[in-house]
């Protein structure tokens, strides 16, 4: 039925397929940051958290009687830990951004999406009944341009900590903007909470802005906290309000109780050794600089090239010797690159031999 749409698909060299890797390949792709989803301590603590319940599932929508113990201590101590004064734990950083979106942005509002903000974010802004609109990556004079010159009752603006494809940190500027005009900020941890600032929760530990009522942060869970999920943090009020009006979180059965216990533990475990973590960050970077002359300021390695088949050439020469990197293709990205995960896990070794490819 869809012979043709494949046809077109394998001649522009974007074909993509699933496959499970060896265990022998030393993993410079996926988005498990601190690799703790090969640390079996904090599996087995995870475990005998859940073992303390009676019920181990959630069994039903939060509304109903899905809500357990585990996820409210969870939601308890992230709230503390980040300064927020509520968190709601959802199933995935999907819908936690679809419910965000299709909830908040009501009749006469507008939704202010950077350009590069995840796939989600656009999926969802077809579901909010107000009006979209994009600015110019990290360009927070062409986001104050669009907030000069429209009408509207509330504007909402979704920015990522770290953008995925990219590996470039959200301007800090765009803070200031969004306080300037009383806009209400969505930011998109992803890949930035567990991966950047002195206490490795994202960037409003990185830029030392301290959470206001118009502030909404978007976690997940499933990298580098190891486990599956997300969670939103905002104002009381915020968070009353998705309770009662997202419908990812209303017709959905709650998250897991054990991947939430995982994530639980897996942030503890990132605060009890979060020099370490930080001392690996700054010897990668400094071995980043040395190689490709690069600045870098996340864990995300960007090599441009522009080129599918080079690209799917350099993932094939990089399993050769050894390595899992991400060769990323149109309409992911404009242009292709391969993407390379600075996994702290990683030896200092492994580091030099995957560059030397480069």
């Amino acid at each position: 039925m869809y012979k043709k749409e494949l046809t077109a698909i394998k001649k522009a060299n974007r074909l993509r397929n699933r496959e499970v890797f060896s265990d022998d390949l030393v993993d410079f792709a996926s988005n498990d940051y601190l690799g703790l989803s090969e640390n079996k301590e904090l599996l087995k603590c995870a475990y005998e958290r859940v073992l303390r319940y009676k019920y181990h599932s959630p069994k039903a929508s939060m509304l109903v009687n899905g809500y357990h113990q585990i996820h409210k201590e969870f939601e308890l101590y992230m709230s503390e830990l980040c300064g927020f004064e509520e968190s709601l734990v959802v199933g995935s950083g999907y819908l936690a951004n679809i419910a965000l979106i299709e909830s908040m942005v009501r009749r006469d509002d507008i939704l202010l999406l950077d350009s590069e903000f995840h796939a989600s974010g656009v999926m969802a802004s077809k579901l909010a009944k107000g009006r979209t609109y994009n600015f110019s990556h990290n360009d927070e004079k062409d986001l104050e341009n669009l907030l000069k010159s429209l009408k509207y009752k509330r504007a909402i603006i979704c920015v990522e900590g770290v953008y995925s494809m990219e590996g470039d940190l959200v301007n800090p500027k765009i803070f200031e903007v969004v306080d300037k005009y009383d806009a209400i900020l969505i930011v998109d941890e992803a890949h930035s909470s567990g991966s950047v600032g002195e206490n490795l929760l994202g960037v409003f530990d990185l830029y030392d802005i301290k959470p206001k009522k118009n502030h909404i942060k978007m976690a997940t869970l499933g990298k580098a906290v190891g486990s599956y999920g997300a969670y939103i943090q905002g104002s009381h009020e915020i968070i009353e309000y998705l309770i009662n009006r997202a419908k990812s979180v209303i017709y959905s059965t709650a998250p897991s109780v054990f991947d939430i216990a995982l994530a639980h533990e897996g942030y503890k475990y990132i605060q009890e050794n979060r020099e370490s973590f930080l001392q690996k960050k700054d010897e990668i970077f400094t071995l980043v600089e040395k190689k490709f002359g690069f600045i870098q300021k996340s864990l995300i390695l960007k090599l441009e090239y522009g080129d599918n088949q080079k690209v799917i050439d350099l993932k094939e020469l990089a399993l050769r010797e050894g390595f899992l990197i991400g060769a990323i293709r149109p309409p992911t990205v404009k242009s292709a690159i391969v993407r390379i995960i600075l996994r702290l896990s990683c030896e200092r070794e492994d580091f030099e031999k995957l560059f030397s490819i480069f």
